[in-house]
């Protein structure tokens, strides 16, 4: 890969994502190659400004953080054709990162430079928020992308977090859920919120969409597993007390009334992700991130 500008996005309010930038813009320059600081807790605004007025667009972003820097980053950038590197730095080992050692030894920039890196090309969701009008015409007024899943709950306000949303599949009735919420994942986010509400983790080169009721009150309702071509339909049922909120990626979005339903699809473009072939695989981060045994015999020669 030729690199001429590189993008260079921190975790915001972590000094050491901070020095870690400056660290990282060193090296770069060290090997001729341009690059640009910001903060992550940036507006889409400030990205578009800069890319309007820039001569170049980067050729790569590296996002310095967790996975919850990355995903923030991701969506802002879902508009531009950027593969983005996320490195890991002042987080718990996460699933959309590489290693801080590639960073920190400057082995990144020979890894990117003789393309030992594969681009992972994760799907996105878009929501769709329609309003259904007097005269039964539907209007979209706000629309939204996410890299790892949509919820919906109740409002903070409600004395209860009960609320009853109904469901349709490619334009079927499918199920009303009553509990706390709903959640709508790709496969990548179904390692985030879904697995601790009990859903499947699902491989993220599976072109799959989970649908996964929290904390239901009928044990009938059950984590499903569908294509990601489908059209999702959510509704919140009439007689349900209080607004729901929509959330996508952890960040609040907006109140869904009672006259709003949401369409839920893939998304157009795909996140581009660098991943290093020397970096740690899936299966080696599911066993670190979630304790899991792994090997036996590798664990206990070590002993």
């Amino acid at each position: 890969m030729k690199l001429s500008l590189v993008l260079i996005i921190y975790r915001s309010n972590s000094s050491i994502a901070l020095e870690a930038s400056k660290f990282c813009a060193e090296a770069l320059k060290s090997k001729n190659i341009k690059s640009i600081r910001i903060e992550s807790d940036f507006y889409k605004d400030d990205i578009e400004k800069y890319f309007y007025n820039s001569e170049l667009q980067p050729d790569i972003g590296m996002v310095l953080g967790g996975d919850g820097t990355f995903l923030k980053c991701a969506n802002a950038l879902s508009n531009y054709d950027i593969p983005l590197l996320s490195i890991n730095i002042g987080g718990n080992l996460g699933f959309l990162t590489q290693e801080k050692d590639f960073l920190f030894d400057k082995s990144f920039i020979e890894i990117l430079k003789n393309e030992e890196y594969i681009i992972d090309y994760r799907n996105r969701l878009n929501c769709n928020v329609f309003i259904c009008e007097e005269n039964n015409e539907k209007k979209i007024i706000k629309s939204y992308d996410a890299l790892n899943d949509f919820y919906f709950k109740s409002v903070e306000e409600d004395i209860s977090p009960t609320n009853q949303i109904q469901i349709e599949i490619d334009d079927e009735k499918v199920n009303e859920y009553k509990g706390d919420g709903l959640i709508i994942s790709t496969s990548t986010g179904s390692t985030a919120y879904s697995m601790a509400a009990g859903g499947p983790i699902v491989h993220p080169s599976l072109d799959a969409m989970i649908i996964n009721p929290i904390c239901p009150m009928s044990l009938a309702s059950r984590p499903i597993v569908i294509p990601n071509t489908s059209k999702v339909i959510i509704k919140q049922v009439k007689k349900s007390k209080g607004e729901i909120k929509l959330w996508s990626d952890g960040s609040k979005c907006m109140k869904i009334k009672e006259t709003y339903y949401c369409e839920i699809k893939k998304g157009d473009k795909p996140c581009k992700i660098i991943k290093f072939k020397k970096s740690t695989n899936y299966y080696n981060t599911l066993i670190k991130k979630l304790d899991w045994k792994g090997d036996l015999s590798l664990r206990n020669s070590k002993n």
